[in-house]
């Protein structure tokens, strides 16, 4: 059986802190570009701005539900909570007797910097999850490992992004021996790299694409193989020539054999035999 669930199975992998931490980045990352986000399926059309940042002032307090709906609806993210309440169903499989009966996809994630009212004020809100700045966890950046989670910050948790990952310039302040990873890539408009007047005039000119000939098969082709060698048609029809006078001989015996003449190498062979009798007898007398 794969997997078994017995206390021996493997259920931990083992992972560098560094790469772990670079994960994070990167997911960090992914949620700031909206085609990453909207590829994921979360309806963003009418968010203002993606990074989506609110005053904590608007979202620290919130101690209830229905005031969490209002932040939601004001910023206009309510469409992608539709999403979520229309896509629950029942799991299909075993899990349904398991506990976990329902399945359904993830709304926007709420980070925020100072723990308060506002996580039972957003709990309830299907798709819906809330997360300390200071506790990023991949799992709920990027939900299967897909990138581009739909991210509502608060000011202050975003500002404190600076001091936990840092920046190009200053290392991070929490995380020991953190440096936050440059692309390697500055521009990633490689077609416009390109065109640029600067590499197009250290390119050399463009060659002329001349006619192409298709290759093509001597012993297959007559033509081709005439063309390498020209004797070849001379044999060729010595050949044909050859073919034709066997074709006539065998044509002239059959037509022979069919008026019953006799064939005259048998009539010179008895001729022979009698002729070399009679000088025998001539030699014994």
């Amino acid at each position: 059986m794969f997997a078994p669930t017995k206390i021996w199975r493997r259920w931990h992998r083992k992972v560098n802190v560094n790469q772990k931490r670079v994960a994070v980045a990167s997911a960090l990352a992914a949620s700031a570009l909206p085609a990453l986000v909207m590829a994921r399926g979360h309806k963003i059309d009418t968010v203002p701005e993606i990074p989506l940042v609110v005053d904590d002032k608007a979202v620290q307090t919130l101690d209830k539900t229905s005031k969490a709906l209002a932040i939601l609806k004001s910023l206009n993210a309510l469409e992608d909570i539709e999403r979520v309440k229309d896509s629950r169903k029942i799991r299909v499989g075993v899990g349904k007797m398991r506990n976990r009966r329902y399945v359904q996809r993830r709304g926007p994630l709420v980070i925020y910097s100072e723990k308060g009212p506002l996580i039972k004020a957003f709990r309830n809100i299907p798709g819906v999850e809330v997360c300390n700045v200071e506790n990023l966890n991949l799992l709920q950046l990027a939900p299967g490992g897909h990138l581009g989670r739909f991210i509502i910050w608060t000011k202050g948790a975003f500002q404190r992004l600076d001091s936990i990952f840092g920046t190009y310039k200053t290392p991070s302040s929490v995380k020991e021996n953190f440096i936050l990873p440059r692309p390697l890539l500055q521009n990633p408009e490689v077609s416009r790299i390109i065109r640029s007047e600067e590499i197009q005039s250290h390119l050399r000119p463009k060659i002329a694409a001349g006619r192409q000939t298709r290759r093509k098969n001597p012993y297959k082709n007559f033509d081709f193989m005439v063309k390498l060698n020209p004797y070849h048609q001379t044999l060729k029809r010595q050949k044909i020539l050859a073919i034709q006078k066997a074709q006539k001989a065998k044509a002239a015996i059959a037509e022979a054999r069919r008026k019953g003449a006799k064939k005259p190498a048998k009539k010179d062979a008895k001729k022979k035999t009698k002729t070399s009798k009679a000088f025998l007898k001539m030699l014994l007398a």
